[in-house]
Order: structure tokens, then sequence, then C-alpha cells
């Protein structure tokens, strides 16, 4: 994924932008000081990707003034993640959103077209996993990523992953979401022949320890190439598997 600063070298260097035009992009603040968050302003120019708002523990009320500091800063596309159905109808009186109830997102700008250089797959072990999978593959969508889903098929079906092996082997980059024992991880990690990131996720009955026996079990993958983010972290994964797919030689 280029960044906004190769972008604009690059404009640079084939005359569509001045040297002072460039020189104040790099000099304008790189943050807002909005009193109850500083709004980071350079993420975009830094990491091609712009700042994500996270909701919980945010009132309605600063996740709105959050979201009008990087609209009046020219970011035109917003990802706010954990966000409350109460939040979510404040914000939406300010701005025009597109909030997803099951995983919780909300989306400012829609969605970009695709333009990683392959497909992020997503597999979870059961339908209860639904709401981290889709925190995951929506935030890969707003970044710019082609999300296949995969949905129920764990490994007390494994039948049910193995129908699908041509989307897996086809797959530039593959998360992994599962409760209970997490085993998905390990078994998609000796399928693929791409990097895999397992997801540990807090459904399963009491011996699971809201999701520390699934995160136990996939940090102790035999499986090479698997590696593990937190509990739920459905959009620490997302953001990864993106990150991966636009991976490009540093020359």
């Amino acid at each position: 994924m280029e960044s906004d600063v190769k972008k604009l070298l690059e404009g640079v260097r084939d005359g569509s932008v001045s040297i002072d035009d460039a020189l104040l992009q790099l000099k304008l603040s790189p943050f807002e000081d909005i009193g109850y968050a500083k709004v980071d302003l350079h993420r975009k120019i830094r990491q091609g990707a712009a700042e994500v708002i996270y909701g919980a523990g945010k009132t309605p009320e600063q996740i709105a003034g959050i979201a009008a500091a990087m609209i009046a800063h020219g970011q035109n596309r917003i990802l706010i993640t954990r966000m409350s159905p109460e939040a979510a109808a404040y914000v939406e009186q300010t701005v025009e959103l597109d909030y997803r109830p099951l995983s919780r997102v909300g989306i400012v700008g829609g969605f970009p077209e695709a333009d990683g250089i392959g497909k992020v797959v997503i597999a979870t072990g059961g339908t209860s996993d639904m709401a981290v999978a889709e925190e995951a593959a929506l935030t890969a969508e707003v970044l710019g990523s082609e999300v296949v889903r995969l949905y129920d098929v764990g490994v007390s079906g494994v039948h049910r992953l193995l129908s699908h092996m041509e989307l897996i082997m086809d797959a530039s980059v593959i998360i992994a979401i599962a409760g209970m024992e997490g085993a998905l991880a390990s078994v998609v990690g000796g399928l693929a022949d791409c990097p895999v990131i397992a997801v540990p996720t807090s459904v399963g009955y009491g011996a699971s320890f809201g999701g520390v026996s699934a995160l136990l079990s996939m940090l102790n993958s035999c499986a090479s190439g698997v590696s593990v983010v937190n509990i739920d972290n459905g959009f620490g994964a997302g953001y990864l598997a993106n990150r991966i797919n636009h991976m490009e030689v540093k020359k």
C-alpha cells in the first residue's frame, strides 16, 4: 500500500505537484488537539491508512467530535470500531454513517475499490464467531482489500473447510477466527501457502476461560506461518491482513 508521502513525492517528480504545495502538506500540523483527543492527522501520510476511531469508552459526542476534526482536515473515509447503537444514532445526525450492528462498526465515506495484490479470506469456526469476523472483514474492506468470507467451517466438520480448498490456496492472506479450543488456525495453517492470522474468540464453555484456551492453543500451533492477535481482536487481524495484502517490493 503506497503511503501518501510516496504519492506526494512522485507527484513532485512528475510535475503534477509543485514543491511548494508538497512542502505545505508536509508542514501542516501532524495532529489537532480538541481537548479530549489529539487527532493524528499524519497517520495516513506515514502509514497509508488514516487513524481509526475506537468507539468503546468514548461518548457519542466525543466520537462525533473526532470524526468532525478528521473530516475538516480532508479525511473522506473514517472507520469507527466497537461503536454502540446509541453512539451510531447520535453520529449519524451529523454525518452519513453506515452502521453494522453485528460487528459494531461504523463507516463514513463508504468502501474504496479493492486494490490489494490478492484476496483476504476470512474463515470462522462457527456462526458465533461472526461478530469478530465481520469486524475483521469490514476493516480490511474499508482499507482497500477484497474479502472472501467462509463462515462456519470449523474442525468439528472439517469437510466444510476442505470443500473450499481452491479459495484457501488462492488467498494472499487468511484470517482464521475460532473460539472453543481454537483448532481452526492450526488446520488452516497446515493447508495454506500464505500467512495465516489467528484470532481467538471468547466463544466457548466454562473452561475456555473467555477465549484464553483458544489463545493458548493458537500461540502453541505447530503449523508454521501462523501469527496470533488478541482475543476478539477482529480489527487488528483485518488491519494486519490488509497490510500484508498491500505489500510491495521496497526499492
